[in-house]
């Protein structure tokens, strides 16, 4: 009997009265039928905690050490966990006697052979984002994947991104309703939805057959919860690719998982336009060879015949295919996304306004120059910058030094939002309840809407145009 929140109790309740042999149940659901007395745990002979680290992380510590007491002390209880931290140790040690652990080890690949969950990264800057993923989709075409973001806003966003792109995409999260989810989750199973985009709470548990790609729109911030993500491809034996979208100041969250895993994750490119155009066609000529390997086509002759008095038959299949492609493939203007996939050294080297990395922010005489000195005010004298140089613009950010706004924080969010470097920013002032920033007239177009849905240390900040009063 399944027994979950979201679903009315009392048709759980008759089903338990009903009898079973046994109980698949969420934490929650299951300590309020303990406290009904609708769930007898007498006869209880075995517990199984599944995904116990993953359940300890989503705060349900107390709930099963409450389940786990009302249980009868003469039990197994068995604890299945793809993590073992030790909180985990702690539990066996509370609730099982003398505990056998069992591990299974991680499949190593032979020597000349792929290994079954292809992974890689790409670095791309925040405001790409979106752009480089429905790339990244169309040139690897999934049968069907999970797209992990790390809010609902974001979720909901990329759907509707997504969807018009032309996928079918459906949102998972922690926002909707039990009926609502087993609806995305049927239409998802039935192949009636390409893409899931989910967060990571709601998306838990879930084991989807043809599953054939995983997302990681944001780098997770643990990585165990990387492993939990990218272990829902490659089960029972088949492949799966897992896909990571990291900015730069995520670069370092992705060692702290290749030193959890002891697996490099290789960068890889974005797709160019030529590289997805040229895909788009391959994807087009399978979709006609389908055609033509159908029965029926026979049905259409007479349309053949009638355009044939106009125009030749080589003109007449290149209208057939052009209709077929733009019915299946994205008719988008595409821009080329910038390559951040190099060592940083040679995207110096290529282009001036590379990306700012945050872990060159402690060392001050690399990032703003020898001369650069704050004053009582939170100003920083730039080296001079302003002064036969281009034509800089001030920008307002509403937040300051009562928000705990340092200028390094703002020059660290504008470079990496905006994609500018953060030698190209000018003089910054932090007030109590806002911050003034000089940056290129040429660059602030883009910085405003690089910045409109950016947070600074965790706060959305309202960033305008700057105009002197006075």
């Amino acid at each position: 009997v399944p027994i979950y929140g979201g679903q009315p109790i009392g048709r759980q309740i008759d089903a338990l009265r009903r009898g079973c042999h046994v109980v698949v149940a969420t934490p929650g659901r299951a300590l309020d039928h303990i406290r009904k007395n609708t769930l007898e745990l007498d006869g209880i002979a075995m517990v199984v905690l599944d995904e116990a680290d993953e359940m300890l992380d989503m705060g349900f510590a107390e709930d099963l050490e409450a389940i786990l007491e009302a249980t009868p002390k003469e039990r197994q209880t068995v604890l299945f966990s793809a993590t073992m931290p030790p909180r985990i140790d702690a539990i066996a040690r509370r609730h099982q006697r003398n505990p056998v652990r069992v591990t299974i080890e991680r499949s190593t690949t032979q020597s000349g052979t792929s290994p079954l969950v292809k992974q890689t990264a790409y670095l791309i800057p925040r405001h790409h984002k979106a752009a480089a993923l429905g790339r990244i989709l169309d040139i690897e075409a999934p049968e069907a994947a999970i797209v992990f973001c790390r809010t609902r806003g974001e979720v909901d966003q990329l759907t509707e991104t997504l969807n018009g792109r032309g996928y079918r995409a459906e949102a998972l999260h922690g926002g909707m309703d039990q009926e609502q989810r087993d609806r995305v989750m049927g239409r998802v199973r039935a192949g009636t939805a390409d893409l899931l985009i989910a967060t990571d709470v709601a998306a838990r548990g879930l084991d989807i057959d043809h599953l054939t790609h995983v997302v990681n729109y944001d780098v997770p911030s643990a990585p165990e919860s990387y492993v939990h993500r990218i272990g829902r491809v490659g089960r029972a034996g088949r492949a799966g690719v897992a896909i990571t979208l990291a900015e730069p100041r995520e670069q370092r969250q992705l060692q702290n998982i290749e030193r959890l895993t002891k697996q490099k994750i290789p960068f890889e490119k974005v797709p160019s336009v030529d590289a997805l155009r040229a895909r788009q066609m391959e994807l087009t000529t399978e979709t006609m060879r389908e055609a033509l390997a159908t029965d029926g086509l026979e049905h259409f002759a007479s349309v053949l015949r009638e355009l044939s008095s106009e125009f030749s038959v080589e003109q007449i299949a290149l209208a057939a295919i052009k209709l077929a492609h733009n019915a299946e493939q994205s008719t988008m203007d595409e821009v080329e996304i910038p390559d951040l996939s190099q060592p940083r050294e040679q995207r110096d080297r290529r282009d001036p306004r590379e990306r700012f990395d945050r872990s060159d922010r402690n060392d001050r005489s690399s990032r703003f120059g020898r001369d650069e000195r704050p004053d009582h005010g939170g100003r920083f004298e730039r080296g001079g910058r302003g002064r036969g140089g281009p034509a800089m613009a001030k920008l307002y950010v509403g937040l300051g030094r009562k928000a705990g706004i340092r200028p390094q924080d703002l020059v660290g969010a504008i470079a990496n939002e905006s994609g500018i470097s953060g030698r190209d920013i000018g003089d910054i002032k932090v007030s109590d309840q806002f911050s003034i920033v000089e940056v290129p007239g040429d660059d602030v177009d883009n910085i405003l809407r690089s910045m409109k849905h950016a947070s600074i240390r965790g706060k959305k900040a309202n960033i305008r145009r700057y105009r002197d009063e006075r």
